[in-house]
């Protein structure tokens, strides 16, 4: 029996090393391996860090790209093991080493495929960093805590991925959770996983505010932004900019409100206002402030293209709408829906997704979108 199952598998190994190929070109892993030499050759050279804001920025694409070549070198170095382990396995007849390679071969196949989702990350700024800007919708306590909730889900998502992440601004509750925050996670393609995260979440639940234990709905609406760099296509001009110095009001011990460190911008031909208060530095503030305020401008063109789009044609994973609802967490019934979905393929774990295991949800909706482009360009004649 030993003997069939290892013929099994390495049948399913044969099988798998094309798509790893197909994966590599997909990834464009040589190009990454020359570039990643390219950079790491330049961090070596007289001079490198006396541009302190380039070498950063040299440093930062470098990590990335090594990390992409190491991943892909670690799948094909695992099937590499696992093809000499079956045949010293089968030559054994050694029952242990099959139930290693069944469990190994699971592992593979399941990293293959989170590569292989990455290739769909394809937008001009998936890439990025991610801002996450969360607001409390109306209800009081009960928005303010269920925005608290999702904080903590998406910072726990954030972990789980080895992301790092900073609180840029927050505005604590009246009386419990929190009004509004804004959260920076730098990692690789944070932003093309994050970004039909954007939009309304609906909560149903039974109230722990409530003496009489009555259900209530909750909302709590998500911002979702690339981090853009100050050279990006996102043009702030001095004169449209307005900026005033404030005092913070939010945690901090001594320092806040005795000095006017926090930032409050407002870009005059938008009007778009935003804050930052994290850092006891208004300089830092300022800095964190501006790019914000660049996100946001990209993000409201971007909405204003979609806005377009949506005007001739619906799709089923939605169009950046924000006033849009675009999940429904049901504590009652244990199970989150995402609307922009169809079939069972919508409903998810609630206990999962609320502890951050968000992956199911991202790649259906990710694989739904995928779908969608192919039609339109179907439909176009592409």
């Amino acid at each position: 029996m030993a003997l069939i199952e290892y013929d099994a598998y390495k049948q399913k190994l044969r099988e798998l090393e094309p798509e790893l190929e197909k994966l590599k070109q997909a990834l464009d892993i040589d190009s990454a391996a020359q570039e990643a030499a390219r950079l790491e050759d330049e961090t070596t050279q007289d001079g490198f860090w006396n541009d302190l804001e380039r070498s950063q920025k040299i440093q930062t694409r470098l990590k990335q790209l090594q990390n992409k070549v190491n991943r892909f070198r670690r799948l094909t170095s695992t099937w590499e093991d696992l093809t000499a382990l079956c045949e010293m396995g089968q030559e054994a007849e050694d029952a242990e080493t099959l139930e290693e390679i069944k469990t190994e071969f699971a592992a593979l196949e399941e990293s293959v495929e989170e590569a292989r989702m990455t290739t769909l990350l394809s937008g001009e700024y998936d890439s990025n960093n991610v801002i996450l800007q969360l607001h409390a919708g109306a209800g009081g306590t009960e928005a303010q805590d269920w925005c608290q909730m999702l904080y903590r889900m998406y910072t726990r998502w954030a972990e789980r991925h080895g992301y790092t992440y900073q609180l840029m601004d927050y505005e604590a509750g009246d009386e419990a959770g929190i009004k509004s925050a804004t959260i920076l996670i730098e990692g690789e393609n944070a932003y093309g996983y994050l970004k039909s995260e954007n939009g309304v979440h609906r909560l149903v639940r039974v109230s722990p505010f409530d003496a009489n234990a009555r259900r209530q709905t909750s909302f709590a609406a998500l911002e979702v932004m690339p981090e853009l760099d100050d050279d990006s296509e996102i043009e702030i001009r001095p004169e449209d900019i307005e900026m005033q110095a404030c005092r913070s009001s939010g945690a901090g011990g001594q320092h806040v409100n005795k000095t006017e460190s926090a930032i409050r911008i407002t870009h005059l031909p938008s009007g778009t206002v935003v804050e930052c208060q994290d850092e006891r530095s208004q300089y830092k503030n300022k800095d964190r402030a501006m790019k914000i305020l660049r996100s946001k401008l990209y993000e409201a063109e971007q909405a204003r293209q979609n806005a377009e789009i949506a005007a001739t044609r619906r799709s089923q994973v939605g169009t950046g709408d924000r006033s849009g609802k675009i999940r429904t967490y049901n504590f009652p019934q244990n199970r989150v829906t995402d609307h922009r979905l169809t079939g069972d393929s919508k409903n998810f774990n609630l206990a999962a997704v609320i502890n951050g295991d968000l992956d199911a949800l991202i790649d259906a909706l990710t694989l739904a979108d995928q779908a969608r482009r192919l039609q339109e360009g179907y439909e176009k004649g592409e």
